[in-house]
């Protein structure tokens, strides 16, 4: 009888004993040293093939490579981004989803009466992959060929002069309003989904002007398309030397620049985010990527995750006066 006992409390001892060494196992296996252990998802709140998602894959191939592991693009789009951040803002903070975030992301917090996630404390920054400068252009059927022959057509002719936008309260929306406001001009906003209608629009002569990142369209700007007026940045860009920034054509102060970064959900571990950080800036020094990212129109951005949380926090702020000024608002 005791025999019987004493076997019995064994059998039991070594059980917890074995399950013990599987969780400390598995604890050991999910810190940084052996990150990543499995297949690692990036969400794109966009449709394959546009922009975002292009860059999605160029990073996701190159975290591939230098970490011995899949990483996977899946594209889940609508609401403006929102579907894919909630998705990924529900998921187990372990380093196995991530965020491709972009500038949608911060405005949304204001532009959305009802967001299910807040993008400065759901949302863990690893770091910021690159920036791309928006450009006002125009249709080359128009007769406008300057940023001041816009202003003054839109004063002479009152809601005549349309801009085009990939959606209403994106950046080339919140752009267009922007400009509407400084310039005090009347212009009608057309909104389409996506930017490749928009560019159709424009070679047509459909609408006259909108706000366009360089990213994947610059090559459009240089063949005469699309007609370039003023460069929304800082400087002027190496690929369209001639091309004026706003504070040249006239107006001070006006910068929209759209960027995307990788975010994982907030309680991420620290070491793993460190880890993804310092790969994914390792990956974007390479000259072949910045060739590429530089290519399609983008300029790359190093920033640590205490930095690029900082300047996520600015965008949603800047942002949100924008969208309140104008009065975007979506349900």
């Amino acid at each position: 009888m005791i025999h019987r006992c004493l076997s019995g409390l064994g059998r039991l001892l070594t059980a917890c004993l074995v399950m013990a060494a599987a969780a400390s196992g598995s604890a050991r296996a999910d810190d940084a040293s052996n990150y990543p252990r499995r297949p690692v998802k990036v969400v794109v709140g966009y449709t394959p093939g546009g922009a975002t998602d292009v860059i999605a894959r160029l990073v996701a191939n190159e975290l591939s490579q230098e970490m011995g592991q899949p990483f996977i693009v899946e594209n889940k789009p609508g609401a403006g981004s929102n579907i894919a951040a909630e998705g990924v803002v529900r998921s187990n903070p372990d380093g196995y989803t991530l965020l491709l975030m972009t500038i949608a992301n911060a405005s949304n917090m204001t532009v959305y009466k009802h967001v299910n996630y807040d993008t400065n404390k759901d949302l863990q920054p690893i770091a910021q992959l690159m920036a791309s400068p928006s450009v006002l252009v125009a249709s080359p059927k128009s007769k406008i060929d300057s940023l001041q022959a816009l202003i003054k057509e839109a004063k002479a002719n009152p809601g005549t002069v349309t801009f085009g936008s990939t959606g209403v309260g994106g950046s080339p929306h919140l752009a267009g309003e922007m400009l509407k406001s400084r310039a005090g001009i009347d212009m009608v906003h057309v909104p389409y989904k996506g930017t490749a209608p928009v560019l159709t629009d424009l070679i047509a002569g459909t609408v006259s002007v909108a706000f366009m990142t360089t990213l994947g369209v610059v090559d459009q700007m240089k063949s005469g398309n699309i007609r370039p007026l003023a460069v929304a940045y800082s400087s002027r860009l190496p690929e369209l030397p001639d091309v004026p920034t706003m504070a040249e054509a006239g107006l001070s102060d006006f910068e929209v620049t759209s960027w995307n970064g990788l975010v994982a959900p907030a309680g991420t571990p620290k070491d793993i985010v460190e880890k993804l950080s310092t790969t994914v800036n390792r990956i974007l020094q390479k000259p072949t990527i910045q060739e590429r990212i530089r290519g399609l129109g983008g300029v790359i951005v190093l920033r640590t995750p205490q930095q690029f949380a900082a300047f996520i926090q600015a965008e949603t702020d800047r942002w949100a006066k924008v969208v309140k000024a104008v009065g975007i608002s979506i349900d």
